[in-house]
């Protein structure tokens, strides 16, 4: 699953308009027109046809994230001593479904009771152990690699609490 499938589901689970993908890029720090975000979220036939799809790098989907949080709950004033901007992710070694996890779960403030509930409603039995290696930081000891199928079930969840 590559970002911008990721996108087109979070778009579609939460009822996220056009105009508001923008904004919320914006809010993330990329300037991203209503016309490119149509270009974005269009799911391309066939990977080897030659079509107008833009495709979300990590960073660029970090920063989606990042506005989707300051989109939900509003800027944080940084701590004395703490720099202004987050640290960005590496374009090859953060695994993007555990940053969907963690970054939605902040932007939603939703508790693990919650995140084990909406996998629940997507048919899948988590662990409340399972959830916290998900959300962990990569490179601690019980850190776990969120696969495609987590990832997937969870926007599933996702879209059938907030669309019912």
């Amino acid at each position: 699953m590559d970002n911008n499938d990721i996108l087109i589901r979070l778009r579609y689970a939460l009822e996220i308009k056009n105009k508001e993908m923008a904004e919320i890029f914006k809010l993330g720090g990329v300037e991203v027109t209503v016309p490119e975000v149509i270009q974005i979220l269009t799911k391309s036939d066939d990977e080897y046809e030659d079509n107008d799809q833009i495709k979300c790098n990590n960073s660029m989907f970090d920063s989606f994230l990042n506005g989707f949080i300051i989109s939900k709950r509003g800027k944080q004033e940084p701590k004395p001593g703490q720099s202004n901007t987050p640290e960005p992710i590496s374009p090859k070694s953060a695994n993007v479904n555990n940053l969907l996890l963690k970054k939605v779960k902040i932007a939603l403030a939703l508790t693990t009771e919650d995140m084990l509930d909406i996998f629940d409603l997507a048919g899948i039995r988590v662990s409340k152990g399972e959830l916290s290696a998900l959300l962990r930081k990569e490179g601690h000891k019980n850190y776990k690699e969120c696969g495609d199928k987590f990832a997937r079930n969870f926007l599933k969840g996702l879209a059938i609490k907030y669309r019912g």
